[in-house]
């Protein structure tokens, strides 16, 4: 069994992320270690403020092969955090703490001393821009990765966005067969690879109803001819298919990953039947990283009401995998 530690990158300093993480602490019982990339100032701030007591250990990143680790402490990689005030709004004050933290976490794993990673949420209006859509597209660019894909996952439905955090507007003029080709053939070898199986995929078309009062149709440009390209090669994928009608139960029931043109296309639906329980996997790089499935949620901050379904479910994703 692969007994590297799972890094965790806190991401956003005023998110819900540490109460999470703590609850997932007092109800689960994890194998693998877990090292936290965070600030130990927020760190203890947020076990007061939760009346959280656990032991803290710092760990010094150029003796990490030293140590023996286990889950009995919080093992921390301390990032230093020049805020004044924790807890407060969102902001791109919070940029180079995060980098910061980043840059440990992409360290560790191209060294080798990690192949998995967890982080926390991020903001996307503060922390990425244009070049950095999201997460997903951040790391694929640091590992010099050209083919990536987004699987939001639940072992009975998971769903992928071609085209990930872009506003309406440019949807379509950033579909192309090629993106929807990489992205299909790293769904297929994900699946394959972790779970022996051949998935069965389903391909949404962009246009209500996959028709379009325009002559210029995607569907029928772009979406048809590859699933004909697909069905030769054997791959087990049919479409397009209607949005509207994709969800209904005896429908979804007949597909592992439901693929959509864009972001709310299919994890609105996603979030609305598994809640908070699904994980953001992300696809081609050459490590597992994921994301529990929410945002920073910066209203919750410190109520001590979050639920920490899709971290524990993102650990336990690392610890069999």
């Amino acid at each position: 069994m692969n007994s590297k530690p799972i890094l965790i990158v806190a991401g956003e300093p005023n998110s819900i992320f540490l109460e999470i993480f703590f609850k997932s602490l007092k109800t689960q019982n994890f194998k693998k270690p877990l090292i936290l990339i965070a600030s130990l100032k927020l760190l203890k701030l947020q076990m007061k403020k939760l009346n959280f007591k656990k032991r803290i250990k710092l760990l010094d990143i150029d003796q990490l092969k030293t140590y023996k680790l286990n889950n009995l402490s919080i093992n921390l990689i301390n990032i230093e955090f020049n805020q004044n005030k924790a807890f407060n709004k969102i902001s791109k004050k919070s940029n180079l703490y995060i980098e910061k933290s980043f840059k440990i976490a992409i360290k560790l794993l191209k060294n080798g001393y990690s192949d998995k990673l967890i982080n926390g949420p991020i903001s996307k209006k503060t922390f990425l821009n244009k070049e950095h859509l999201g997460i997903t597209e951040y790391l694929t660019k640091k590992f010099l990765v050209n083919k990536s894909a987004m699987l939001i996952y639940n072992k009975e439905l998971s769903v992928c966005p071609i085209t990930t955090h872009l506003p309406l507007k440019l949807v379509t003029k950033n579909i192309s067969k090629k993106i929807i080709i990489d992205k299909i053939k790293l769904i297929n070898s994900f699946y394959k690879k972790k779970f022996s199986i051949l998935p069965r995929i389903a391909v949404l078309g962009v246009n209500p109803h996959c028709e379009s009062i325009l002559k210029q149709n995607e569907d029928d440009m772009i979406i048809k001819p590859l699933i004909k390209k697909f069905t030769k090669l054997n791959f087990n994928v049919s479409g397009p298919h209607s949005a509207d009608t994709i969800f209904l139960k005896k429908n979804r029931s007949k597909y592992d990953v439901i693929v959509g043109m864009y972001h709310d296309q299919v994890l609105a639906p996603i979030k609305t039947l598994f809640e908070y329980d699904a994980i953001n996997i992300t696809l081609g790089l050459p490590f597992i990283r994921i994301s529990p499935d929410h945002g920073p949620n910066e209203a919750m901050i410190g109520k001590n009401i979050s639920s920490p379904i899709s971290l524990i479910k993102a650990i336990k994703f690392m610890e069999k995998n």
